[in-house]
């Protein structure tokens, strides 16, 4: 399983703890978001830094079309399906996402590649960005209702 995790609040008043969670989680401004494996590791990580970022699992379409869309390699130049067939033994995006979903390669460990996407701030906002998602706000887990606030920032 992958999480989909995204920041949510700045770096006004962090405590060190989380300043360096956040720096490890490769987290370092708002709207960023990573794919993380689901280990003990993460989600202790994760645990910390709860009260500065969301995650949930993400799905294969919503992968796919962050990928396509956000993906981006060194140069700032976009993830293509040519770039995945000459450099990888991927032929293309959606077969990149399924090994990624499946566990067989790290979103970090292709070539070239930048480990984090820059979403836009999502469309009608977030809930909240003081309280958790179950309190009615933006923060912590939130499971596959991810997908739906990935969707409001990817286009």
């Amino acid at each position: 399983m992958v999480y989909a995790v995204i920041r949510v609040r700045g770096t006004i008043h962090v405590k060190p703890k989380i300043k360096k969670t956040l720096q490890l989680l490769r987290l370092n401004r708002v709207n960023h978001c990573v794919l993380l494996d689901e280990n003990k590791v993460n989600k202790g990580m994760l645990q910390v830094a709860k009260d500065y970022v969301t995650w949930g699992e993400i799905n294969r379409d919503m992968l796919i079309k962050l990928l396509r869309n956000r993906g981006k390699l060194k140069g700032d130049k976009p993830l293509t399906d040519e770039y995945l067939k000459s450099s990888t033994s991927y032929k293309d995006i959606s077969s990149l996402a399924d090994a990624i979903l499946e566990g067989k390669i790290k979103y970090k460990d292709i070539p070239d590649i930048k480990p984090l996407f820059r979403l836009h701030p999502p469309k009608k906002g977030y809930e909240g960005i003081k309280r958790s998602y179950r309190n009615k706000g933006a923060l912590g887990y939130r499971g596959e209702d991810v997908n739906d606030l990935l969707e409001r920032m990817v286009e």
